[in-house]
């Protein structure tokens, strides 16, 4: 690392910006490539802790990552492992300590725990150095672990990683584990939010919101890059993009019952009433004194829209009704909204919510197979969906099934 002076005003400063991040998901993303920037090292994972276990959330790998076609992203599985001293990563957890291996296949014999080589043969790759460390808050709660792996020097060769650069790197993890405290509660509390959802409607499930937030934050960054995006603005939309397309379907709490639990398909006047959801939804968040809140009623109000106009609701004007501190709303659905009167999050949203629709079981019909969805999706292109945000779509896709797999319905 550089002189001292330089390295703590940089710790200082990247802190600042992750406290920024809400969303978790990409907090944990952010803070795996800040520390692996920090050490200069050339792989790396983050472990979340749930109760008893450390549930494996990220990796990166810049050796593998460089085999890859240009945009593309690794595709990994998520898995968890004990807290306890068996493994590097649960050793770190389990006790709260900071572990510098040189070399991972020689390890002292007095150690307690093992490095296991499966992942190195899956990968067709080889792991020398790791630093593991805690993500450990002021109050000493383990919120997690992180792995570096393989420190290099500046001709690029794999080394150990410094003794004298531990204290850097676990200053910065301390400042990781109170944003990711941080995020952690944001996304408890629009989770007990959609709970309330839940009971009312069984398609919304934490596993189907969860997909859709991040299917969408993907889409979103390839479309954003193709049309010219700076990296800082596309993070800073992601970041409320992942969270707020979780609350999509947030209008349902206002639906009866009645519709919401049919045990089959809604007929035309019933969808009628459906419609009201995206309003209704939209309403809660027509106060909007945060970029959150207009987020979250752009795309509870614009997720059924088309791209061909034929959508729904249309035109909504929402007018203040101050002595009671609400809104009240005139639907216009003569004036439709298509293409980019659209907001871009609510047309991404589309896609993702049709998606992972269509990809899932329900009451009144079997998940569709994929090639049949994928169809349906490129035939929409330019009708129901934007024809740009389809092209994205179908190029990060690998991630979006990955995705999938990551968010399982239970």
């Amino acid at each position: 690392m550089e002189n001292d002076s330089n390295v703590l005003a940089h710790i200082l400063s990247i802190s600042q910006e992750i406290t920024q991040i809400k969303d978790v998901d990409l907090l944990l993303e952010k803070i795996l490539t800040e520390a692996r920037m920090m050490s200069n090292a050339d792989a790396g994972s983050i472990y979340v802790k749930k109760e008893d276990k450390l549930h494996f959330n990220f990796a990166q790998n810049e050796t593998l990552q460089r085999k890859l076609a240009p945009g593309k992203k690794l595709i990994f599985s998520r898995f968890s492992v004990p807290v306890n001293n068996q493994s590097i990563a649960g050793y770190v957890a389990n006790n709260g300590k900071t572990v510098n291996i040189p070399d991972a296949y020689n390890l002292e014999k007095n150690l307690p725990f093992s490095f296991d080589q499966k992942y190195d043969e899956l990968s067709c790759y080889h792991t020398h150095s790791i630093l593991a460390f805690p993500l450990k808050t002021p109050q000493d709660e383990i919120l997690g672990a992180l792995q570096l792996i393989n420190a290099r020097d500046q001709k690029g060769d794999i080394i150990p990683f410094a003794d004298e650069d531990e204290p850097f790197i676990m200053h910065f993890a301390n400042a990781a584990a109170i944003a990711l405290e941080r995020a952690q509660m944001t996304r408890a509390i629009i989770l007990r939010m959609l709970r309330m959802s839940e009971m009312r409607d069984p398609k919304e499930t934490g596993s189907h919101v969860n997909r859709v937030g991040a299917i969408a934050a993907e889409i979103y960054e390839t479309w954003a890059t193709n049309q010219g995006y700076s990296t800082t603005e596309i993070e800073k939309a992601k970041d409320i993009l992942r969270m707020t397309a979780m609350l999509h379907d947030v209008g349902k709490v206002a639906i009866s019952d009645i519709i919401l639990k049919k045990p089959a398909r809604l007929n035309v006047d019933e969808f009628e009433i459906m419609k009201h959801h995206t309003f209704l939804g939209a309403k809660l968040f027509a106060d909007s004194h945060t970029e959150f809140d207009k987020a979250a009623f752009f795309i509870a109000l614009e997720h059924h829209e088309r791209w061909d106009g034929n959508g729904y609701p249309g035109e909504v004007i929402f007018e203040r009704v101050a002595q009671r501190q609400d809104f009240e709303f005139v639907v216009n659905k003569n004036k439709r909204k298509k293409g980019e009167e659209i907001h871009p999050f609510g047309r991404v949203v589309a896609i993702a919510d049709v998606y992972d629709a269509l990809s899932s079981k329900r009451v009144y019909k079997e998940a569709w197979d994929e090639a049949t969805v994928m169809e349906t999706i490129k035939s929409e292109a330019g009708k129901q969906f934007d024809p740009e945000m389809v092209k994205a779509f179908f190029e990060v896709f690998d991630v979006v099934r990955n995705i999938r797999e990551l968010y399982p319905d239970h």
